[in-house]
């Protein structure tokens, strides 16, 4: 029985269907019939009631919550039990796993923008994701949580003669859930329907500026460019690097622990810096005056390449660790490698006795968030060291990760496609130490001992 007309938005009356008293729209029955004469479009059609498209909503919710295993997760992986201060972490990886953990909190509270979450496996990500799905569910929100390769999996099902879920249902939803969290991004199979369903949902969102985290173990040029793009548009999202090693090892060191050596060189900072000025003429203290200045402009403000080239002992390495000690000091995670040490461990990698892999060793120096390479002199290595060190510099190159790399090498006399990237002054900062070579010590040290020095 019709009663109880109403003025929808298009001015149609709506003619509400009476059913149970519990929906002031439909009044319980789930749809209503719009008031239009004969011959128009809607006449006689029922139409879904908001109460109703909300129910199948928070059916298709419920279904996908299940799917995704959500229901463990959320017992088991929340802000109130995330270990901030991870397992025996040095402060830098405490300071950087801390400030994670405020990104997503900050997030879930309020849900703007983008968070995307990079790091190797076990390093919290799926953690904090999963707590984001949660808090926003005690809030009263929507979040829908899913793993990348399920996710694909459900839409694949919705195919199937089966499926009590259309294909169009599911992935509306993904498009426009209020909340879309994509946990483990890139361990799908990178089939060509895969990849193309993924950039649908991303461009959708990212268009839509809908509240979206993304957690990966890629490295960034792995993932397809059209979507690296939006996930690295600092205008919308967040990008954090968590730098904890595997919790599951009991998160004790990384695979580059054993290569950095910076707590070698504490004492080389900018305090300790001696400019020698008695020793030099004029034009060569104000070159390592130049040097000196250029070094702590950028230890202020890291950004893109800094190279140092001159001759042994004028006081690269110096100069390179007073940056890295300085940054430490801030709190940045910093690894400071020598080449001839890194390419070592390299090759050791590939014993199968090695306790760190391969891929896991170049993948955690190339993402490195702060690196310095030391005594980068590649002209006698071999093919196989120059296309590593090749492929580590252009990865940090393309990426513009703070880099500063010390060498004897003259710019002009490096292989024609890593001069290219060096002298491109927009990325790199080229800077030639031109004053004699000192061995006696960066030290503070009296002029009159480093001149005796200098005369034996």
């Amino acid at each position: 029985m019709l009663a109880n007309t109403a003025t929808s938005s298009n001015t149609k009356s709506v003619k509400l269907v009476r059913g149970e008293e519990t929906c002031p729209i439909c009044h319980g029955k789930g749809y209503y019939i719009l008031d239009v004469p004969p011959g128009d479009p809607d006449f006689g059609r029922a139409i879904p009631c908001v109460c109703t498209l909300r129910r199948q909503r928070a059916d298709q919710m419920v279904s996908w919550r299940n799917l995704s295993h959500m229901q463990a997760l959320l017992s088991e992986m929340t802000f109130a039990n995330f270990r901030q201060d991870g397992a025996a972490l040095s402060q830098d990886r405490r300071q950087n796993l801390h400030h994670a953990y405020q990104l997503a909190f900050h997030f879930a509270e309020n849900p703007e923008g983008w968070l995307f979450f990079m790091g190797g496996y076990g390093c919290g990500k799926t953690h904090l994701a999963a707590a984001i799905a949660n808090e926003v569910w005690q809030r009263g929100g929507d979040a829908l949580f899913v793993v990348v390769p399920d996710l694909l999996d459900h839409l694949r099902s919705t195919f199937h003669p089966d499926s009590t879920v259309s294909y169009d249902e599911q992935f509306e939803l993904l498009r426009t859930v209020p909340v879309l969290i994509l946990d483990d991004f890139g361990a799908q199979s990178n089939t060509p329907w895969a990849n193309e369903k993924l950039y649908q949902i991303i461009n959708f969102r990212y268009n839509a500026q809908l509240p979206t985290v993304v957690t990966t173990n890629l490295a960034l040029e792995e993932i397809d460019p059209r979507i690296r793009s939006r996930l690295l548009d600092t205008m919308l999202t967040a990008t954090h690097y968590i730098t904890a090693p595997d919790y599951r090892g009991g998160g004790r060191g990384g695979s580059d622990a054993d290569l950095n050596m910076l707590s070698l060189l504490r004492d080389m900072t900018f305090s300790s810096w001696s400019e020698r000025r008695q020793e030099m003429t004029d034009e060569e203290a104000t070159n390592l005056r130049r040097a000196f200045l250029k070094a702590q402009s950028f230890a202020e403000d890291p950004e893109g390449c800094l190279l140092f080239s001159g001759a042994h002992g004028v006081g690269k390495t110096h100069l390179a660790a007073a940056v890295a000690n300085l940054r430490a000091e801030r709190g940045k995670l910093v690894l400071f490698v020598t080449v001839a040490d890194f390419l070592d461990h390299l090759r050791a990698a590939f014993s199968p006795q090695s306790q760190i892999p391969y891929d896991r060793r170049f993948h955690d120096v190339k993402t490195a968030p702060f690196l310095v390479l030391d005594d980068f002199n590649i002209e006698f290595a071999s093919p196989w060291a120059k296309e590593k060190l090749f492929q580590l510099f252009n990865y940090r190159y393309l990426a513009k990760l703070p880099t500063i790399i010390t060498t004897v090498t003259a710019v002009n006399e490096m292989a024609p496609r890593l001069r290219s990237r060096v002298m491109d002054t927009h990325r790199c900062a080229v800077f030639g130490i031109t004053v004699p070579p000192y061995f006696g010590g960066w030290s503070a040290l009296d002029p009159a001992k480093a001149r005796g020095k200098r005369r034996r």
